[in-house]
């Protein structure tokens, strides 16, 4: 069995956790993320899935609690940031056509 390091772990975990952003950015300037429900039923499963990995990182002690909670908080902040940015765009577009 090959030896996994803990830097390569958490390596693994950030590239998953920026698969997980990217795909809600190429979602970004389409009307799916404010309209579409499947669409927010696979960021949650993706998130769900990324929660477990970071979890059996955590138990195997490859990466630490915190490191994984960091891990977690971050994706999560940067989505909302992601949702709240294309609800204000679609709110200030819509506040545009009734001028």
């Amino acid at each position: 069995m090959e030896f996994i390091s803990p830097d390569l772990a958490f390596q693994l975990l950030q590239q998953e956790a920026e698969r997980i952003r990217s795909l809600i950015r190429n979602q970004k300037n389409s009307l799916c993320i404010s309209q579409c429900k499947a669409f927010e039923e696979v960021v949650d499963t993706q998130m769900y899935g990324f929660s477990r990995q970071v979890a059996f990182a955590i138990q195997l002690g490859i990466v630490s609690n915190d490191e994984g909670q960091q891990l977690l908080s971050d994706l999560e902040r940067d989505l909302n940031q992601l949702y709240s940015d294309v609800y204000e765009e679609k709110k200030s577009n819509e506040i545009g056509k009734e001028v």
